[in-house]
């Protein structure tokens, strides 16, 4: 039989058999090439081609002061973040889900030796007193 590339209007080029019927509708109201209407096409078993609507692809989320892609959580859309287990969106580390793990180290550091500084001063200036 005869294959060709046929180009669908505002969708994927595919390979069909040019003597079927190869037109695709809409199965949703929403009629404009936007990012919330991706689809692709899939052929049924009754050897029909239909749309299948595609979901957004999520991301991880980032660090809230380097902005890197946090590791050891998973990816995923908002309502997926809202039906997934809590081991799935965290880290068991403080700030874990947060903040990656270089920048809660700078943190710690950063509070240890403002309070080395804090007591610095104080015995400087008991030195002084004196």
């Amino acid at each position: 039989p005869h294959v060709d590339y046929y180009p669908f209007p505002r969708g994927p080029r595919v390979i069909v058999n040019m003597r079927g019927d190869c037109r695709v509708q809409y199965t949703r109201r929403l009629s404009y090439n936007t990012r919330s209407n991706t689809r692709r096409i899939h052929k049924t078993p009754g050897g029909k081609l239909v749309y299948l609507y595609t979901r957004k692809a999520g991301k991880p989320p980032r660090c809230g002061d380097c902005g890197l892609y946090l590791q050891g959580v998973k990816a995923g859309r908002p309502r997926d973040f809202a039906q997934m287990s809590k081991r799935m969106k965290t880290v068991t580390r403080a700030y874990g889900g947060s903040r990656c793990a270089t920048c809660v180290r700078n943190r710690v550091v950063r509070a240890f030796l403002i309070e080395e500084q804090k007591i610095v001063k104080k015995v400087i200036k008991a030195q002084q007193s004196k």
